[in-house]
């Protein structure tokens, strides 16, 4: 378990303390005479060792103010010190279940009145609710991979007089009863086929038995593959540590040869791929954001002689070459397509404008232009490509989380204000509105709060009653700088509050990183990209990644001819009107 530990205290120190058992000595010391004691080590000490000081000094101040407010809780103490668990408003600003939320600009004017709902939608919000999934067992219902075997009664048959009564009859039930039993075994199983082979004693020709029917003759099937991909890349599996685990149940199975049986099947999804990246090209809403990469041949010694290289071939040119770029990122693109949503990730020196550029370059120009939902930042847009910028609510609220510590009264009524508008989202998302209707109900129920938060904010600068350095002051100058594109959702139907499904999506990309390390090649970050893809569409569509590789394995000529038949949420129809193919080994 991780240790906590206390600002400006290092675990060394608390855990020599707690040794020691002695109680200090408690002194009381004048805040002035301590900034007198700090220039004088200003003096005596190294930069370094000063400012180790002053944080220490800060860091009791802090908490010497904290512990002087009569109305400071342990439990808050806590959260300011350690951070809250999650953002929620009532985590953040510590709030109890008792207390009452401060009045949230134009609350009274969103909260809407009982006539304003319709009566349908008024009982069933007058009905409890119910509850919420994911809280019990799961029943029979929720294990639909598993292997259903029918078992008939042992001594009665429907029609059969009754053995109990022996007047009535038995007759089928509808529902039979079920068991669920769970057992374990290694992700990838083997079968070992033992051919019997007679050998003629007098000529020696060697007579070996057929092989099974339905036995392929390659070693590796078409699931390996989709198994290992969706591991590696669906969970965040190391090759080694999935290896291990082979070999822990009898079934070894080495990182290269992991690699090679995926790496061989990229060739069957890349037709797939290229049609998802140029349908999302056409998508009505796309969401795009960075995370860190780390590819080995971009990094280090042979980078750095690929730039070398680079600078030569472009000085014997006569060309000027730029200041050479050495990030990397992973890309996450979001593209609402038709209803469906489609994920796409592409690792590389690219930031996610010129990814999302290079998306977007395969867009019809009929279209028009799409909704682009991002942070703030420049890189993130798609250069001369024009886009209906739409920015992060939920980056503009986290400066209020970050500095609700220091500022609890003004954070609070920010955070209330949009807890409101979040709030009349989730009501929009649960009466299953439109487009239209959703935006309609915004401009009515969150618009007037979103106005009044938008005049509090501006009268905190204008009226100097904010430092506008200070942190609070920047969160204020945040929000007011990018209003336009923060409210979207206010004047553009479609337009999502933040950007949370990207950052969902990029989770992928962030768990490999932190189990694999890092790609070796570009063409090992591609292979990556492709299947990441593959795997977080096929979640979002609401389809099985390990059932949906394989059949893209299977039927890989077909799926080269008309990838648009063989998409995440219409390939089961596609299988259903096709006579099952002979499966392609991994091999």
């Amino acid at each position: 378990m991780a240790r906590r530990v206390v600002p400006g205290v290092s675990p060394v120190t608390r855990v020599d303390m707690m040794k020691a058992r002695k109680k200090p000595n408690i002194i009381e010391i004048d805040m002035e005479k301590l900034a007198d004691v700090l220039r004088r080590a200003e003096a005596a000490l190294d930069a370094k060792d000063y400012e180790t000081l002053k944080a220490f000094v800060d860091s009791h101040a802090y908490l010497a103010e904290l512990l002087a407010d009569k109305e400071m809780s342990l439990a808050r103490l806590r959260k300011i010190v350690f951070g809250a668990r999650t953002e929620k408003t009532a985590a953040v600003i510590g709030r109890g279940k008792d207390s009452e939320p401060s009045q949230p600009p134009g609350a009274a004017e969103s909260a809407g009145s009982p006539t304003d709902v319709p009566e349908k939608e008024a009982s069933a919000e007058a009905e409890p609710k119910p509850k919420r999934p994911g809280h019990g067992r799961n029943g029979a219902k929720a294990y639909h991979g598993a292997e259903r075997i029918p078992v008939g009664h042992s001594t009665l048959q429907a029609g059969d007089p009754c053995p109990g009564c022996t007047k009535g009859t038995v007759y089928r039930m509808a529902s039979p009863a079920v068991l669920v039993r769970v057992t374990g075994h290694a992700p990838l199983q083997a079968k070992v086929y033992e051919l019997e082979r007679l050998r003629c004693n007098l000529c020696g020709t060697i007579f070996t038995a057929e092989t099974p029917k339905g036995v392929g003759s390659a070693k590796y099937d078409a699931t390996a593959a989709s198994m290992i991909g969706l591991l590696k890349y669906g969970t965040g599996m190391p090759f080694n540590r999935f290896g291990g685990l082979q070999g822990h149940l009898g079934i070894p199975l080495s990182a290269s040869t992991q690699w090679d049986i995926i790496r061989k099947q990229v060739p069957s999804f890349e037709p797939i791929h290229a049609a998802l990246v140029y349908l999302a090209g056409q998508g009505e809403l796309l969401h795009n954001d960075d995370t860190p990469a780390k590819i080995l041949s971009l990094m280090g010694k042979r980078a750095e002689q690929a730039a070398a290289a680079r600078q030569a071939a472009t000085a014997d040119s006569g060309q000027k070459d730029g200041p050479e770029r050495r990030g990397l990122f992973t890309t996450g693109i979001i593209s609402v397509y038709e209803g469906h949503r489609i994920a796409l990730f592409f690792s590389g020196r690219k930031h996610a404008g010129e990814n999302l550029k290079d998306v977007l370059a395969r867009r019809v120009a009929e279209l028009g232009a799409p909704i682009q939902m991002c942070d703030a930042l420049s890189r993130n847009l798609p250069g001369e490509l024009e886009t209906i910028v739409a920015n992060c609510l939920a980056h503009g609220r986290r400066q209020f989380v970050d500095v609700v510590a220091y500022f609890p009264e003004a954070c609070e009524y920010v955070l209330d204000a949009l807890k409101v508008v979040y709030h009349n989202d989730a009501l929009a998302q649960e009466r299953n509105l439109s487009p239209e209707e959703r935006l309609a109900f915004h401009q009515a129920e969150s618009g007037p709060t979103m106005q009044t938060l938008h005049a509090w904010l501006g009268r905190q600068l204008d009226e100097r009653l904010v430092e506008p350095n200070s942190s609070l002051g920047k969160a204020i100058g945040y929000m007011l700088r990018h209003w336009p594109e923060l409210t979207l959702f206010l004047r553009q139907a479609g337009a999502p509050l933040d950007n949370n499904l990207c950052e969902r999506a990029l989770k992928k990309a962030i768990l490999h990183r932190k189990n694999s390390l890092f790609f070796k090649t570009e063409n090992g970050a591609r292979v990556g990209d492709i299947y990441m893809s593959l795997i977080h569409t096929c979640e979002l569509c609401g389809a099985n990644p390990f059932d949906y590789l394989t059949e893209l394995q299977r039927h890989a000529t077909e799926a080269a001819l008309k990838p648009r038949a063989w998409l995440p949420w219409n390939y089961r129809q596609t299988l259903a009107a096709v006579s099952p193919s002979p499966a392609v080994a991994a091999g």
